[in-house]
């Protein structure tokens, strides 16, 4: 069994318990064997055990890698309570990170793992995330009985990428009909960043509507696939030459925190809506946005097919049911967006606030 062991990292703060408000329980775990390092937060479970991802990073380019994979699974979990939430699971927020390079992945590794999960006892159920693959998920549940996003052929509902990508399309369309009175996405010009497993099937429905599609992608590989199954889209050289282009719509389907003040202040979009976790740099870009006139599709909101599509593992993986299921996106999209005019704050605090209704309706 890995043995649970503290941050060694605990001199980049002040107050090694920053960060921790709101959450019932983190976990840090080490195997020395395998080369695991592990953090998992377990957010809340008020509506049920946390279901949220795993991701593998080394964050390389941090000064100190062992606090940014602490903060990202603090930041994660929290969001993960929220999309659930909002999804109308039973299950509450959790995520976990592990440290290391994932080209290092090994069985000795991935087992270990899920035998840190395996003795939280349900409390944390792990699905795939950023660096994870659906074999990755096959060998974890091999040591866990709590592994979600497993193949067909081991009882698993494979790619959680199809229904997400339908997530944050249902959104992007609630919300076009909010700024321009019609969902109709056919015309518009919509900018994609990252062209992967939510990016690249979300270019499919929006190429089907009729939209015009600009994509950045720096993997060849992963461009030329998304060519092949979305004919006439255009392809940007970078971010810059992206926003350099008269689009409508910016869809952030790539990495976390791509919305910075910065970027913000240059926006010349009428709504920021994708598939990635984490968009905004930070809270206040929300408001930044608003000032702006960017309507922000919260990532929460939109793109919680994945969860939707994993979280049938546990009951019987009816794809027909969870697709039904993220098709209400749209619904709970038009409701949040009129309720962040009623109340006169951000679509951000509007989503929040609808999920925390949730949250304490189940705690009384």
């Amino acid at each position: 069994m890995p043995s649970a062991v503290s941050n060694d990292e605990s001199t980049n703060s002040d107050d090694p318990w920053s960060g921790f408000e709101g959450h019932e329980q983190v976990i840090t775990a080490h195997d020395a064997a395998s080369g695991l390092r592990v953090v998992i937060a377990i957010h809340s479970t008020v509506l049920g055990p946390a279901l949220g991802g795993t991701r593998i990073s080394a964050y390389g380019g941090n000064a100190s890698p062992g606090w940014a994979a602490r903060d990202d699974a603090l930041r994660l979990s929290r969001a993960m309570t929220y999309k659930n939430a909002l999804a109308g699971l039973d299950h509450g927020g959790g995520k976990a990170v592990i440290l290391a390079d994932p080209s290092m992945k090994s069985t000795e590794l991935l087992h270990a793992y899920g035998r840190v999960i395996e003795s939280l006892g349900g409390r944390y159920v792990t699905a795939g995330d950023l660096g994870m693959t659906v074999a990755d998920m096959d060998v974890i549940g091999e040591t866990c009985r709590w592994t979600t996003g497993r193949s067909p052929e081991r009882g698993g509902v494979g790619d959680s990428g199809i229904l997400t990508a339908v997530g944050v399309w249902q959104g992007m369309r609630a919300s076009a009909d909010h700024i321009w009175g019609t969902p109709d996405l056919a015309g518009r010009h919509i900018g994609v960043v990252g062209a992967g497993k939510v990016g690249g099937r979300l270019v499919e429905h929006l190429r089907a509507e009729g939209a015009r599609v600009t994509v950045v992608e720096p993997s060849r590989t992963t461009l030329d696939a998304v060519a092949s199954a979305s004919p006439g889209i255009e392809v940007a050289d970078s971010l810059e030459d992206l926003l350099g282009r008269d689009i409508d719509i910016l869809s952030p389907n790539a990495i976390g925190g791509m919305i910075t003040s910065d970027l913000a202040s240059r926006l010349r979009v009428a709504l920021v809506c994708g598939g990635a976790n984490n968009q905004l740099a930070a809270p206040e870009v929300a408001d930044q946005l608003a000032a702006a006139g960017v309507l922000f599709a919260p990532d929460f909101m939109v793109n919680c097919g994945g969860v939707i599509q994993v979280a049938e593992e546990l009951v019987g993986c009816d794809l027909v049911r969870a697709r039904e299921r993220v098709e209400r996106v749209y619904d709970t999209t038009e409701r949040v967006l009129r309720r962040a005019i009623a109340e006169g704050v951000t679509p951000l605090r509007a989503a929040e606030a609808e999920a925390e209704d949730r949250i304490r309706a189940a705690a009384i």
